[in-house]
């Protein structure tokens, strides 16, 4: 039997993990701050809410995928927010990648009252939404987890409790630090293949399939290969993650310098006004300091 879930963010990433809850057979309650970008779940029969006050009102679990630390405190925390507006015994998943300290201050001022929370930060692009084979790296009790596991299942293929609250955006820094660095390697060996006169799809054929092999190669390498830099994720957004991950290093006295150089770079692509194309297109920064 189908659930009463609620959702809010149907962006990139969210509109597709919704509307695979969706077609299960779960009932849905959408908000985004643009309507018309939950247009499409609300063809399939979603309803339609006036904000996340209403959402918290009509769901059980309330899943949240928005931007930046400030919309997950707003959205969930604020006056006309979810917890404020949900009942003892309901759920509250948040699958932005955020702040740990802001994941464990939600948990905590939920469970005052008597809600429960989970963060569930997900890895996988837009690639991952759409064939629901996302990484979910969820923080918070097993009890909470075992209750929301199976509509994770609907959404991803590589789901883990990594521990208490917060410890899933802990998972989620981790993750955005190797693929900070990796990055730096596709574009420098896409651009030193084309600069030899390469074939890039011919180039990531043979290295994607050796020790080089890694998902940035054989995805968002390909996305170059063809000119293509429209966001699977956001520049802007991944910033914004690597300004976390800088953050929570700092309050633990760790250098992190591969990452600090890699976020010099994001930084110089949001410069030159690349910060609504996907992460790809750091190659079009490297491109324009060599010359095409």
């Amino acid at each position: 039997m189908g659930r009463r879930i609620g959702w809010i963010g149907t962006g990139v990433m969210g509109g597709s993990m919704c509307m695979h809850l969706l077609k299960a057979g779960n009932e849905a309650f959408v908000y985004n701050r643009t309507k018309s970008k939950a247009g499409h779940l609300i063809a399939e029969g979603a309803v339609w809410c006036d904000s996340p006050a209403e959402v918290a009102k009509n769901a059980d679990i309330i899943f949240t995928i928005v931007g930046y630390p400030s919309d997950v405190e707003q959205t969930i925390l604020g006056e006309d927010g979810v917890l404020a507006n949900a009942k003892s015994g309901k759920i509250i998943v948040d699958m932005t990648t955020s702040e740990p300290a802001l994941a464990e201050r939600i948990s905590s001022e939920a469970s005052a009252k008597g809600v429960m929370a989970l963060d569930a930060p997900v890895s996988g692009g837009d690639l991952g939404a759409r064939n629901a084979t996302l990484a979910i790296m969820v923080g918070g009790e097993q009890s909470v987890f075992d209750e929301v596991k199976d509509l994770f299942e609907i959404m991803g293929s590589n789901i883990r409790l990594m521990g208490k609250s917060g410890a899933g955006q802990h998972t989620k820094m981790c993750n955005q630090i190797l693929i900070a660095g990796t990055m730096i390697g596709v574009v420098e060996s896409l651009l030193y293949s084309y600069k030899a006169g390469m074939d890039l799809n011919e180039v990531i054929d043979v290295i994607g399939s050796g020790a080089a092999g890694s998902w940035s190669i054989n995805n968002l390498g390909r996305r170059i290969a063809d000119g293509d830099f429209n966001p699977g994720f956001f520049i802007k957004h991944f910033v914004k993650d690597m300004g976390i991950a800088l953050d929570e290093a700092k309050r633990m006295k760790l250098s992190l310098p591969g990452l600090a150089l890699v976020n010099q770079f994001y930084i110089a692509a949001m410069a030159l006004g690349y910060e609504e194309l996907g992460t790809q297109a750091l190659y079009k920064v490297l491109e324009s300091m060599n010359g095409k």
